[in-house]
């Protein structure tokens, strides 16, 4: 077939485009088509679902959205995984003070002459259960608050005075001590019914598990624009293997003894942290006993360092 010569080049860049064309749409449809499949198994419940080894080798937006998809699957998995072992634990934990009741009002209608001593221990087991509900009420609060919290302007160090003297009262009849190392001010902003909480129930776990006559030292300062918290304790200390657990509901350390307690305590602080912009972490002391540090978000402009 015989063409004009104009048209010979614009034919043969129109065949050249369309071939192009056509790679490209099959470089990109195949990943795009996997993409589609993982969503939709995804959506099916297989939370183990990843697209990393179909995108391997690709340096474009497509295997960023892959890397997306995989973190954003392991975090689903994760929040499922952490869901299911809370319901677990929940359940474990309310399992048994509920047979504990049953078998005392078995017990009272068996017995009636032992009703006083009976009904004592079933208020102490109501009262435990009714904190227990409380926690995780406050738990569930603090996990769906999300980010962090606006707060109002506050002096950390004034939260942290009435706190220690609070606890000094628990202290005595502990045999333990409380001392608090602040500067005089320490202005940021937050809420300081949740922050006194937070350092509240790390400074009572480590009264529970210091040693008659120990003390717990609170200090406060200011490190690389956050106001620090550390509470030390002279207990037997929790394993380094141990230490990232025991923020996690109903974690315990192997070495956490006959305390009473439901293991969310620290739990809820580390929510707390997580709310006012920072964080919490665990550390073994060199001569035994531990420190936890409670990082909150910067301190207002002309807070002392």
């Amino acid at each position: 077939i015989w063409l004009p010569f104009p048209l010979l080049p614009l034919l043969a860049g129109g065949v050249v485009s369309l071939l192009f064309a056509a790679a490209l749409a099959v470089h990109f449809a195949r990943p795009i088509r996997r993409l589609r499949a993982a969503f939709e198994d995804l959506a099916d419940g297989r939370l183990d679902t990843r697209v990393g080894a179909a995108f391997a080798g690709r340096r474009d937006d497509l295997a960023d959205l892959g890397a997306d998809f995989d973190r954003m699957a392991e975090r689903l998995q994760q929040l499922l995984d952490s869901q299911r072992s809370l319901l677990h634990d929940v359940s474990h934990e309310m399992r048994s003070p509920l047979a504990r009741l049953q078998a005392m009002a078995d017990l009272l209608r068996q017995r009636p002459e032992r009703s006083a001593e009976l009904l004592e221990r079933l208020e102490r087991e109501t009262d435990r259960m009714d904190r227990l509900v409380g926690e995780l009420l406050s738990l569930a609060r603090l996990e769906a608050g999300g980010g962090a919290a606006a707060g109002d302007p506050l002096d950390l160090v004034q939260v942290l005075t009435q706190l220690c003297a609070d606890a000094g009262v628990e202290a005595e009849r502990l045999a333990c001590h409380v001392e608090l190392d602040a500067p005089p001010h320490l202005p940021m902003v937050g809420h300081a019914a949740l922050l006194q909480r937070a350092v509240e129930n790390v400074v009572r776990n480590a009264l529970q598990h210091s040693p008659s006559g120990g003390h717990v030292r609170v200090r406060a300062a200011v490190v690389s624009a956050h106001a620090v918290v550390t509470v030390e304790d002279q207990g037997p200390g929790v394993a380094v293997d141990e230490l990232p657990a025991i923020f996690l509901p109903f974690r315990r350390g192997e070495r956490a003894g006959p305390h009473e307690g439901f293991g969310l305590g620290l739990a809820i602080a580390a929510r707390i942290c997580a709310q006012h912009g920072g964080d919490i972490q665990a550390s073994r002391l060199p001569d035994g006993g531990l420190r936890v540090t409670l990082r909150f978000s910067a301190p207002s402009a002309g807070a002392a360092a």
